[in-house]
């Protein structure tokens, strides 16, 4: 078994080697490298790095979070990628159903308290969901963000201790439409009724003429991220 050590020294030489590369290139590397102990995660906002993944690794493990809380146009998406795509669609649950976190913590626990409901419904299930991986991809861009603007092509996730690949961090929207366009990949049909990023439904608007893409996540709060990030 490589050591943790390990892992870190070759995510952070590989992230120097391959800040240039293309996306392909940079899952290929990551195929080759870690083979079934490699998944890509997916919100299901669009199949791009799905997409892009299975043609280095046909059959790639793809890892959704059914947070209970989706659009239906989401898990449309998820089911329509399963359905037509190389890959290896693995549905992620909290351990508890909504009905059951709000016997607990109460009804709209997100209104409340979005960070532990996140923590929840996300972070908590996919840690244990990776743990079977050395590495994971994710469809992180530096443009969508200030917090995602450093993000390395490949780094070192030191929470989960694992391999974090963000192929497409150095693309740009222009970049990821005109991926769609030339392979035909599934995108979330809300896309295209004015929502630049989709997540949990409750959590989630419309964006206005000259909003950042993430301005309608949470929106009215401070918050910017689920946390799995």
């Amino acid at each position: 078994m490589t050591t943790t050590t390990d892992l870190q020294r070759l995510a952070e030489q590989a992230g120097r080697d391959l800040e240039d590369a293309p996306a392909l290139e940079i899952l290929t590397w990551a195929a080759e490298t870690f083979g079934p102990r490699f998944c890509v995660t997916s919100s299901m906002e669009d199949a791009v790095v799905a997409h892009l993944a299975s043609r280095a690794l046909p059959g790639v493990d793809v890892v959704f979070l059914d947070t209970g809380y989706h659009f239906p146009e989401t898990i449309g998406t998820r089911d329509a990628v399963a359905a037509v795509m190389d890959v290896n669609v693995i549905t992620l649950t909290p351990r508890q159903t909504v009905a059951e976190q709000d016997a607990e913590y109460g009804p709209r626990l997100h209104d409340r308290d979005p960070d532990l409901c996140c923590a929840l419904r996300k972070v908590k299930p996919l840690e244990e969901g990776l743990a079977r991986y050395d590495a994971w991809a994710t469809g992180l861009r530096r443009d969508e963000s200030p917090t995602r603007a450093n993000t390395p092509v490949v780094g070192w996730d030191a929470r989960r201790q694992k391999v974090k690949v963000s192929p497409i961090a150095r693309w740009t929207q222009d970049d990821v439409d005109a991926y769609v366009a030339e392979h035909g990949v599934l995108t979330n049909p809300l896309l295209m009724d004015g929502y630049a990023s989709v997540g949990c439904a409750p959590c989630t608007r419309r964006v206005l003429a000259g909003e950042d893409a993430r301005a309608g996540r949470w929106a009215g709060s401070n918050k910017t991220e689920c946390g799995l990030h």
